[in-house]
C-alpha cells in the first residue's frame, strides 16, 4: 500500500488548510485511515481516524472542534480539514492506512507551518 499526501504549506494563524491522502495498491474494502502529526522534538500524535465501512470517526480529545476527518471510499482518499490554525499546529502531518490483512502503512508526511 502506498500513501500520497498533499495539501500542506504555510498558513497564517487563524487560517485553514485541507490535507488529502490517496492510498493505492492492495487496498482492502474494510480499512481504517487516519491522520497523525509530529511537531519538532515531540512524539507523533493521533489526530483522527475514520473507518471505511460505516465512516466511524475517532478523534483525539485535543483535536476535536477544529479538525475534521472525512474520506472518499471510491478514491481511497482521506481528507483532513483544519480550521482556526494556531502556531502550535505546526508539524509534519502523516496519513495512515491499516487493515487486518495488510497491516499498517504510513505516508511520507506533509509539512504544515502556521506562522505570520
Amino acid at each position: 500500500v502506498q500513501l500520497q499526501a498533499c495539501g500542506g504549506g504555510l498558513v497564517q494563524p487563524g487560517g485553514s488548510l485541507r490535507l488529502s491522502c490517496a492510498a493505492s495498491g492492495r487496498i482492502f474494502s474494510i480499512n481504517v485511515m487516519g491522520w497523525y502529526r509530529q511537531a519538532p522534538g515531540k512524539q507523533r500524535e493521533l489526530i483522527a481516524t475514520i473507518s471505511s465501512s460505516a465512516g466511524n470517526t475517532n478523534y483525539a480529545d485535543s483535536m476535536k472542534g477544529r479538525f475534521t476527518i472525512s474520506r472518499d471510499n471510491d478514491k481511497n482518499t482521506v481528507f483532513l480539514q483544519m480550521n482556526s490554525l494556531k502556531p502550535e499546529d505546526t508539524a509534519v502531518y502523516y496519513c495512515n492506512y491499516q487493515d487486518r490483512l495488510s497491516g499498517k502503512y504510513w505516508g511520507q508526511g506533509t509539512q504544515v507551518t502556521v506562522s505570520s
